[in-house]
């Protein structure tokens, strides 16, 4: 594997300031429709950090106002601390960008656009070459290089965008749906090369995956409908529903859901009943409870007594999907933790 040595530039970002990313009040309106509506947050040196949202939530919004595509409609947006609107062209060479839907040019070899790109980007001549090796030899591209780019399978241009992300080693990258239409495998790969990145530099990714986020990201910011939901790690997005937790049962028998759904709405303190989709005629009953009383013993006496196949009942931590859903219901916008 070829390595380039990343010392000098590793040095030299360690002396710039920690918060590389700021959003002051930032709003983006089209037309009368509000797709951002006054937001902030900052991610520094050494984050990893995840904009998780439904599919028209202001993500990608979001991820073209800081990558310089368009200007937000209020509020100011700064890289590095330079200020995006006075300077676009100094602010944006710190920034690398993954688009959702990566452009690339298909009759150009790999190794032909990254050189092109790495040009563009303002690399030195006598650093071009090893410039460029190192960053096809990080992205698992040297097998490829002699490729033409439109006969590279989805994966790979995934990896090719990502290399050209890469090219003048920016602090900032911003990385919007990188694993989308990726298989298992390739999801893996992209996952492992982020986290990589992500330990010298302030890396924030939008996706709607939620595993993702738990997988990748040092800190989440949840958005929806244009507007911080809340903000922190995982673990501290979870504590604010510390007053829940999710019960999980397993009906042998199909036959019995409703009976038991009954029963179940007709006990206090159960929110959010749901019978999941069967399997090989099991099915799945979910809901969330408040943890100072265990319900499970009830239940299960309960189901007995009226001979519903009970096979199994537990009592599981919320998920990230249970935290976001939560707080969307509850409308606890803009928590923030430290």
């Amino acid at each position: 594997m070829y390595q380039v040595p990343y010392a000098r530039y590793c040095s030299s970002m360690n002396n710039e300031s920690s918060s590389l990313i700021r959003f002051e009040n930032v709003s983006k309106k089209y037309g009368t429709y509000c797709a951002l509506s006054n937001v902030s947050f900052e991610v520094k040196t050494g984050e990893i950090v995840g904009f998780l949202g439904p599919n028209g939530a202001g993500k990608t919004t979001a991820m073209r106002i800081i990558a310089g595509f368009f200007p937000p409609s209020s509020g100011r947006v700064f890289i590095r601390d330079i200020d995006m609107a006075k300077h676009p062209h100094k602010a944006k060479r710190a920034l690398g960008y993954l688009p959702e839907s990566v452009s690339l040019y298909p009759d150009m070899r790999v190794s032909e656009y990254l050189q092109f790109v790495a040009k563009l980007k303002g690399v030195p001549r006598h650093e071009l070459t090893d410039h460029v090796l190192g960053k096809m030899s990080f992205c698992g591209l040297l097998e490829v290089g002699h490729r033409l780019i439109g006969r590279l399978s989805k994966g790979y241009r995934q990896r090719v965008g990502l290399a050209q992300a890469l090219m003048a080693d920016p602090p900032v990258l911003v990385l919007d749906e990188p694993t989308t239409g990726l298989d298992p495998t390739q999801i893996k790969d992209i996952r492992d090369l982020i986290r990589a990145l992500g330990q010298n530099r302030a890396v924030i990714l939008s996706t709607h995956i939620l595993p993702e986020v738990s997988m990748l990201c040092s800190r989440v910011m949840m958005i929806n409908q244009g507007q911080i939901l809340a903000s922190g790690t995982v673990q501290e997005l979870g504590s604010c529903l510390r007053d829940r937790e999710a019960i999980h049962l397993r009906l042998k028998d199909r036959g019995d859901q409703d009976r038991a759904l009954k029963l179940l709405r007709a006990m206090p303190g159960i929110e959010g009943l749901n019978a999941a989709e069967e399997v090989k005629g099991e099915t799945f009953i979910s809901f969330e409870t408040s943890p100072e009383e265990d319900l499970r013993p009830i239940i299960t006496k309960l189901f007995v007594e009226q001979g519903i196949s009970l096979v199994e009942i537990q009592r599981l931590q919320l998920s990230l999907e249970d935290i976001f859903l939560g707080l969307l219901k509850d409308g606890k916008l803009g928590r923030r933790f430290p």
